[in-house]
């Protein structure tokens, strides 16, 4: 009887396990959670000009990417590595392999770059078809593809890992939502990047936890208006750092704050 209930207990315990896709995320299939391992083989091809225009907004949630600090130091990747949303703000380390019909730049070594946006797959075609699952794809800013292979190469051969960020200046909190819908975007991240949990705690409040929205953002349905707030942030290797009361009482939805530490 107590093996049988163990049994059910264990069972029970990992379906939770499997629905919760934070949780899920140790599970990591294709060994991307590994901060500096071993190198993979992937593609990469770029999207819009010089100017990075078409790389701003996506589906991470960012905004303008100059502002908010990731530059054209981003790419938008494919289904196997965007994991729903959690690699969003994570680092990647890429260099070129040649290929039959290009040659990589000369001594062009590697870049680094953001997950910043997803590169959708599209179904319809049979050909071409590098954001699919499970390809493991960059679609990088032009101006970072343009560092390592010549423009005319279009779609390149790459190597490429995880790697710690290295962003400057302390983690930001924007605030968006209305007086009973609180969501908070993080970004800035160093050290992982990619943002697993968020815990909210208003001057009048306790620790809240707050659930993922889309991207990077985070929501909470609890009024906070008025109240100084101070933030528990996690990322992917379960490192977090505390921020106390980094905002304000007088904030308004829209602004941006912040804090004095980083990953």
């Amino acid at each position: 009887m107590a093996n049988s209930f163990n049994f059910v207990f264990l069972w029970l315990s990992f379906a939770a396990f499997l629905a919760d896709p934070i949780a899920c995320r140790l599970l990591d299939p294709i060994g991307i959670q590994n901060i500096n391992g071993a190198w993979r083989n992937g593609r990469a091809t770029f999207y819009g000009d010089m100017t990075g225009g078409e790389t701003m907004q996506g589906a991470c949630g960012y905004g303008n990417l100059y502002d908010q600090g990731y530059g054209l130091e981003t790419a938008a990747i494919s289904t196997a590595l965007f994991n729903n949303g959690l690699t969003c703000g994570a680092c990647f380390e890429l260099k070129c392999l040649p290929g039959g019909h290009y040659s990589c730049l000369p001594n062009s070594g590697t870049i680094k770059i953001t997950a910043t946006n997803f590169c959708p797959p599209n179904y319809a075609k049979t050909e071409g078809v590098w954001c699919n699952p499970p390809q493991e794809h960059f679609d990088l800013s032009l101006y970072m593809f343009s560092k390592i292979a010549p423009y005319r190469a279009g779609v390149i051969n790459v190597s490429y890992r995880r790697v710690l960020c290295q962003k400057k200046g302390g983690l930001r909190f924007q605030l968006n939502g209305n007086p009973y819908w609180l969501i908070v975007l993080p970004f800035n991240v160093g050290g992982a990047g990619d943002v697993v949990g968020v815990k909210i705690k208003g001057s009048s409040t306790g620790w809240l936890k707050m659930s993922k929205n889309w991207g990077q953002n985070w929501e909470i349905g609890t009024v906070l208006v008025g109240q100084s707030l101070s933030f528990q942030v996690t990322t992917s290797d379960w490192n977090t750092i505390q921020f106390d009361n980094v905002v304000p009482s007088s904030w308004q939805f829209g602004q941006t704050f912040e804090g004095k530490h980083n990953f």
